[in-house]
């Protein structure tokens, strides 16, 4: 047996302790995805079952896919946010709704898989009242904090949601009075138990911290984004906890899985960060929005059920499935000498799991920041295990490689359990690899029949609003990118139009990105070229009232404001208008319609090749426009400004 040591030892050019007698690091608190920012997970609700139930286990079931610790959500504020708009709770101060949006939907279904998931709510925009009529939501804090607070308290009475987080306003400037109203405010509301998450941008909240005791004690973790897996001092001096509080933001391809998985280590094994959330939790939104794809697994056609689970669910799952919060990070961690990194973590209860990736710098490379050049390289390395494990004698081993050769991956394969020889044990390493070595034996792949096969959005679809069929506000497939259009019974109307699609917004929100200054909602295949578009329209705002129906519409996310497409729009003031864009500056068209609010027309929009024309009411009113392009793109509706108007009977047909 000393022969087999002394040769391993001679061999081994790398050589590496885990040991916990000189005592433990940081605390570990999850591996995290983040719905919202952007409606990013719009479609997933439109999944039918089994296929929508087989997608939340491989994100939140224990031992199954990623497996996720925690799911961080937006809190809906009505304005754009990167792919979309989510509605918030309070479109106005004196009314609350807590059965808006998709996001209580899915941090039930999240708890429902994993009860010991935590569950964090940020705000990305404000509803306009908040910010009385300013861009900031600090100008009153009383008011923001207890619109915020009265989210927190609708999760519980309404869906028994404990949160357990609670942010200040994403990626924006904090203003340290506001944090100190919000911990004022959530604790004489008896949530002491929520800790703030400041201040989802940089580090610099870390500096005044230092400066200023009160605000020190009100932030529990500082959570900063993207910081390229590096810390600072000022940030370490607090003695707060330290959170990649949203990371990743990468296509979800093999190097997309080499980036999370680098960060997954490197931001505890450089930065001291012990939880990473990903932007975004799951790519549920059209793939031609910005970041298309940019989740840890896909899932953009609810119509064909068709989902894929990418490789970085398998990333995640190397870590996720063998800790949980609550563990601890070794003070023996670190970078390996011929690239690549390793972390051990340990429950304080005799189990111990190390994770090591030797991902390579073109097969890691987040969207941002800039990540500087280094080497990694095949190596041999040799672990010596003391402390409370030098007694164990074997590990199960979990292996994942990717090929970018072969294009052949490896997934988080189980293999053959690692023999430990007198506390040592030796792994030849190859690169872009991940390796989970582990006491831990409740480790799986998770699997399910395989999905349906991927098909576009139908050529003909329609939808006639019909409130009482689903259980969302949100009509099916429709992606709001300005403004708010929701499920609405018309009480004054009993025949044809009781249930309708209403758009609700009626003051620009506390904005997050550049939400146009019209509202509109796309819907079908940004492929689509000729199409013939039709839907009832109802302009409820008298003189200044107005709606659209447009095709072709090549831009929306936080780009929507320079749209273009074709644009059929109808006005309260008894006129109409053809655009090539969504601001109306390039007119194809106009003139009299004889139109006014409050009486329901149909609009109907035809587009083939360089033309376009429209009907109303079924007849022509304007024919022959040129359209040069663009030459594809979604299908949508709105209304002239941020105003009440409603839809129904929409439908489409797809040359």
């Amino acid at each position: 047996m000393l022969f087999m040591i002394s040769c391993i030892l001679r061999y081994s050019a790398q050589f590496y302790v885990i040991d916990d007698r000189i005592g433990l690091g940081r605390e570990f608190d999850g591996i995290g995805g983040i719905s919202g920012g952007g409606a990013t997970s719009r479609l997933l609700v439109n999944y039918e079952e089994p296929y929508r139930s087989q997608i939340l286990d491989y994100l939140f079931k224990p031992n199954f896919g990623a497996s996720l610790h925690i799911l961080k959500v937006e809190i809906g504020g009505d304005g754009q946010t990167t792919d979309g708009t989510e509605p918030s709770h309070m479109h106005s101060n004196d009314e609350e709704n807590f059965s808006r949006g998709y996001e209580w939907w899915l941090m039930k279904e999240a708890k429902k898989r994993n009860p010991n998931i935590k569950l964090i709510g940020l705000p990305w925009a404000f509803p306009g009242w908040v910010g009385h009529g300013t861009q900031s939501p600090y100008l009153f804090p009383n008011v923001t904090a207890n619109y915020v607070i009265t989210w927190i308290m609708g999760a519980k009475q309404h869906h028994n949601l404990d949160i357990d987080y609670i942010g200040i306003w994403n990626e924006r400037t904090c203003d340290p009075a506001y944090v100190k109203v919000l911990r004022d405010i959530l604790d004489r509301a008896g949530y002491t138990n929520i800790g703030i998450i400041a201040a989802d941008g940089d580090w610099s909240i870390a500096a005044a911290m230092l400066n200023d005791s009160y605000l020190n004690d009100a932030v529990e973790v500082i959570g900063v984004h993207y910081p390229g897996t590096h810390t600072v001092k000022e940030a370490l001096m607090t003695e707060r906890k330290l959170w990649s509080s949203e990371d990743y933001s990468t296509f979800n391809n093999d190097s997309g899985a080499g980036c999370w998985a680098r960060i997954l280590n490197q931001n505890y094994v450089n930065g001291r960060m012990t939880s990473t959330i990903s932007w975004n939790l799951i790519a549920s939104y059209y793939e031609n929005l910005p970041f298309g794809r940019d989740g840890l697994m896909t899932a953009e056609e609810p119509w064909s059920g068709h989902y894929v689970v990418d490789s970085p669910i398998w990333m995640t799952a190397h870590t996720t499935q063998f800790t949980q919060p609550g563990w601890f990070y070794l003070q023996t961690v670190g970078n390996l000498t011929s690239g690549g990194s390793y972390v051990a973590l340990t429950d304080r209860k005799g189990n111990l799991t190390i994770i090591i990736e030797t991902m390579t710098h073109n097969h890691s490379q987040c969207i941002r920041p800039p990540l500087p050049y280094f080497d990694v390289s095949p190596q041999k390395v040799t672990f010596q295990l003391k402390g409370s494990f030098a007694h164990l004698t074997d590990l199960q081993l979990w292996y994942s490689k990717l090929d970018f050769e072969t294009k052949k991956d490896t997934l988080f394969e189980r293999r053959s359990p690692v023999k430990v020889y007198n506390g040592f044990f030796t792994l030849k390493l190859d690169v872009d690899e991940v390796y989970t070595i582990t006491t831990v034996t409740t480790g799986q792949r998770g699997s399910n029949p395989e999905p349906p096969k991927s098909r576009p959005f139908p050529k003909n679809y329609s939808d006639n609003f019909t409130i009482n069929v689903h259980p969302f506000s949100e009509a099916p497939y429709f992606a709001d990118q300005t403004g708010v259009f929701e499920y609405f019974r018309n009480s004054a109307d009993n025949g044809s139009h009781a249930f309708t699609l209403r758009q609700v917004i009626t003051e620009r929100p506390v904005i997050w990105a550049g939400d146009a200054d019209q509202t509109i909602s796309i819907i079908g295949d940004h492929k689509w070229s000729d199409l013939n578009v039709s839907c009832d329209v109802l302009i409820e705002t008298p003189i200044t009232g107005g709606v659209f129906l447009a095709a072709r519409v090549d831009q929306a996310g936080i780009f929507v404001k320079e749209a273009k497409g074709v644009f059929y729009w109808l006005y309260a003031n008894g006129t109409y208008k053809v655009t090539n864009d969504i601001g109306g500056k390039r007119v194809l068209a106009e003139g009299l319609s004889g139109t006014r609010e409050g009486v329901w027309y149909t609009l109907t929009l035809i587009v083939k090749g360089y033309f376009a024309s429209g009907m109303l009411n079924g007849y022509p009113l304007w024919e022959n426009a040129v359209v040069l392009e663009p030459k594809n793109g979604w299908a949508a509706l709105g209304t002239f400004s941020f105003e009440y108007a409603q839809f129904d009977n929409f439908q489409v047909n797809a040359y």
